[in-house]
């Protein structure tokens, strides 16, 4: 039983005839009257647990956007039941309302929406809807939590898919489907067609030149089916917050964005997430199926507060692949120590593959570094200096052992892989 505003209204009322008398015999009196006022309103309440109450639920949602949820109750007691609902959901989810009135009579049902704007991924879940039904004077309510459970997963934002069509434009250009051709180590052959002014003398080909008597030159295309190896940090230096996320969610980005593009490009792409273990791992995907297979394996995926097993990645890379292809390696490179262990693991993987190093910068750093205002902004300069000097060490030595190093803001990032991506399949580095 749960007693409302009303009922202590109405008792803090007695406090008048006790100051008025100055007999706390009637206030006890009044305290009395109270409480069997209370009795009468529970026992004229419906009971709540009376209720049959279902969900209708969205099997998934987009991070940052809404969906509604529906709750059907009915009830199937013999009284009207008035009073109030909560769904509790967690508060990741964004439910709103999440408290609402109700009324409903026997043997009816009505149904109720909830709107959610989960503001992390993985699965927000609600384990139970509470209900107070109210008496008819409405002093006391008969309070039950119902067990109905229900989950929604949330799926990365996918924000850089804004990105995509300017991507697969250049893409194009490089394939041949325009007057754009490439020609270098690692192209495949496309079509003849005639000489224009401008084309690479060395393109000609003489024998369909002599064949036709008109110049005719080949044109080239990159080459297809390559491979594509995504690795993906989700240690305890991915759990950090740049701007409003974490970096692993600004690695799902970049991830997103580079198998969108390469899967458009008839490359294959493959995915693994790891720290101390595979977290999540996406493989023989092709076309639609590879988004939404990413997309549902990132979903549950958080950072673990652990330290990568670097070591074992290169062995896992060639599980993959045995064949050479572009790897990329989503992680921090803040401090040369933590860096430690990828900077072990990168011979073996630039021996075979072409390497690539993502990071995500804290766009801060910058302003920070600048900023010479009083003491303490020269304090937060030196310590923003001190970490722009790292990241520059670490690139540094990446680069000194054959891989390619690709960093940015969190907005940045993921255009920046991609159009690193292109440049390595223009250049027929790919």
């Amino acid at each position: 039983m749960a007693v409302t505003g009303w009922f202590v209204l109405l008792v803090a009322v007695g406090v008048v005839p006790v100051v008025a008398t100055s007999n706390p015999w009637a206030f006890l009196g009044w305290l009395v009257l109270c409480i069997l006022l209370g009795l009468v309103d529970a026992l004229l309440a419906a009971s709540p647990r009376a209720l049959l109450v279902t969900r209708t639920l969205p099997s998934a949602i987009r991070l940052g956007e809404s969906a509604a949820a529906g709750l059907t109750i009915r009830n199937q007691g013999r009284r009207m039941l008035r009073g109030i609902a909560r769904d509790a959901w967690q508060p990741s989810a964004g439910a709103r309302p999440g408290r609402f009135a109700i009324r409903i009579r026997p043997s009816r049902q009505i149904e109720v929406i909830t709107t959610l704007t989960p503001f992390r991924r993985g699965e927000r879940r609600a384990s139970a809807v509470t209900v107070r039904a109210l008496g008819p004077l409405r002093l006391v309510g008969r309070q039950a939590t119902l067990s109905v459970p229900g989950s929604i997963r949330v799926l990365p934002r996918f924000s850089s898919r804004k990105h995509l069509p300017s991507r697969l434009a250049r893409l194009r250009e490089l394939d041949g489907r325009t007057s754009v051709m490439v020609r270098g180590q690692g192209t495949e052959f496309d079509s003849l067609r005639e000489y224009v002014r401008g084309d690479d003398v060395r393109s000609i080909d003489w024998r369909a030149t002599a064949r036709r008597r008109d110049l005719v030159v080949r044109t080239w295309r990159p080459e297809r089916d390559r491979r594509v190896v995504m690795i993906v940090d989700s240690g305890r230096t991915s759990a950090a917050r740049i701007g409003d996320e974490p970096r692993l969610d600004t690695a799902f980005e970049a991830a997103l964005l580079l198998g969108a593009l390469a899967s458009r490009a008839s490359d294959r792409v493959d995915l693994a997430i790891v720290d101390r273990r595979v977290r999540g791992r996406v493989q023989g995907a092709t076309g639609a199926d590879l988004l939404s297979s990413m997309v549902t394996t990132m979903a549950p995926i958080d950072a673990e507060l652990v330290e990568t097993d670097w070591t074992a990645v290169p062995a896992l890379v060639h599980s993959i692949s045995s064949q050479r292809s572009l790897v990329v390696l989503a992680t921090a490179l803040d401090a040369p120590g933590a860096a430690r262990g990828l900077l072990a693991a990168l011979p073996q993987l630039t021996r075979q593959h072409l390497v690539v190093v993502a990071s995500v910068v804290d766009p801060i750093l910058e302003s920070l570094a600048s900023s010479r205002g009083d003491r303490e902004a020269i304090y937060r300069a030196a310590s923003a200096e001190r970490a722009l000097l790292d990241l520059a060490r670490v690139s540094a030595a990446i680069r000194q052992l054959g891989a390619e190093v690709v960093s940015g803001s969190p907005a940045e990032l993921p255009p920046a892989l991609a159009d690193r991506y292109l440049a390595l399949k223009a250049a027929g580095r790919l």
